[in-house]
């Protein structure tokens, strides 16, 4: 029966744009059509445009503002790919708490520096087990209070922001595509697009390496992925659906699409070369989704999630280097 009521979203609109953009929603001017031959208009909703180059932030704060002076006293931790982690850490600098972060080796360079300049402590880590910290919400490495990445019910409401914005910069959107890594974002869209436009599809996007959410579409039920490998988009595709989000994802999400990897550059490469945007494998999978037509007609939203990637690495993925992936 859990949920995310739409007055704690709403709550949380009302404080977190002191540190968090309202970022624009623009047009991706390129042709598409369903299967079916169906116009399809793209609009990308620019997340990436987030002081910390992320929708994490909007969580983060919602979350860290909500702890009481005793649960800060001994500082925050997180468990996270590098966006998450920049989050918290930032919101921590705002109500003077210390933070560190069990960083997953998988996390690029970029992200990592940025989290120690937000003043974080790094403590890395193997991705088995930041994966177990994220299902077990424990690590005995770490002490402080745990601000969950994303099975939180303040964080999710937070990123569900996101959503009140582009209901009302796009009334008609027919669809909202954004990536899913433990489903923070795609629940608190969910419940947004739930309540307030139940005719709006939201669909999920999954690199090919990490699809659990697909798989648990189909099986009706919360899998473990057991073909799991790391690849260029480590801020999606996690190892498992939670059981615990399980209850905000199964009645919210139509579909989620799984893509290649080769789709993910791609997308890349098309976002910088009309919009001179540079997006995230994350971000890359739901842009990748949006244009292959496959979420369905009319006026789609893909939500770019996040820009931290390393330079090095976008410049050899766009130019459709495979041994960059």
């Amino acid at each position: 029966m859990r949920h995310i009521p739409m007055r704690a979203v709403e709550d949380a609109a009302a404080v977190i744009y002191s540190a968090v953009v309202r970022t624009p929603l623009v047009r991706l001017h390129v042709p598409v059509s369903t299967p079916a031959g169906e116009p399809v208009e793209i609009y990308l909703k620019l997340e990436c445009l987030q002081p910390i180059g992320s929708f994490k932030l909007r969580g983060a704060m919602n979350a860290v503002r909500q702890l009481t002076p005793a649960e800060l006293a001994d500082g925050v931790w997180t468990v996270s790919a590098g966006n998450a982690a920049q989050g918290v850490a930032f919101a921590a600098r705002t109500v003077g708490a210390p933070c560190s972060v069990l960083v997953m080796d998988t996390a690029p360079e970029t992200k990592v520096r940025a989290i120690e300049r937000l003043g974080a402590t790094v403590v890395r880590a193997t991705y088995d087990e930041c994966w177990r910290t994220v299902e077990t919400h424990r690590s005995d490495r770490m002490h402080g209070h745990f601000v969950h990445p994303f099975d939180d019910d303040a964080f999710i409401a937070g990123n569900a922001t996101a959503g009140l914005e582009i209901l009302e910069d796009l009334p008609d959107v027919s669809t909202v595509v954004a990536a899913i890594g433990g489903g923070g974002l795609l629940s608190g869209i969910g419940a947004v697009m739930h309540a307030r436009r139940p005719d709006v599809r939201v669909v999920a996007a999954e690199p090919e390496t990490a699809a659990p959410l697909a798989q648990s579409l189909a099986a009706g039920a919360p899998q473990r992925f057991e073909a799991w490998r790391a690849s260029f988009v480590d801020g999606a595709g996690g190892k498992s659906v939670l059981p615990s989000m399980w209850p905000l994802l199964q009645p919210t999400v139509a579909a989620s699409l799984v893509v290649t990897l080769d789709e993910a550059a791609s997308a890349m490469a098309l976002v910088a070369d009309r919009l001179h945007v540079i997006i995230e494998g994350a971000a890359a999978c739901a842009a990748a989704a949006a244009v292959s037509g496959r979420a369905g007609a009319g006026k789609v939203v893909a939500v770019v999630s996040g820009g931290n990637i390393d330079l090095s690495r976008f410049a050899l993925l766009v130019g459709a280097c495979p041994d960059a992936r």
